[in-house]
């Protein structure tokens, strides 16, 4: 196996797994009064805030809602496609 293909399934791996866990952070942000300081929810904000702290002070929340978690969502799947996809920088370079 190439240092390529490790490389490619590790990131490949480590980006589908980020964009789970910002699609748990929009379902949780549906239930306001959700604890996320306690296990097992810890373990989905702990990876996934200090991403959504940094957006939060560009993007302010729009009616209230807060869109950072839909923001990250879509940068890891343009991420994932652009290196990994059909025509990705890593496919091109298997």
């Amino acid at each position: 196996m190439s240092g390529i293909t490790v490389a490619s399934w590790i990131l490949g791996s480590v980006l589908v797994l980020m964009t789970l866990l910002f699609i748990f952070r929009i379902v949780l942000s549906w239930y306001p009064q959700v604890n996320l300081s306690r296990l097992p929810l810890s373990l989905i904000a702990w990876p996934t805030e200090p991403f959504l702290a940094v957006t939060r002070k560009i993007v302010p929340p729009i009616g209230g809602v807060d869109i950072t978690p839909i923001i990250w969502v879509g940068i890891c799947s343009l991420l994932r496609e652009m290196i990994l996809g059909q025509q990705g920088i890593l496919t091109m370079m298997m």
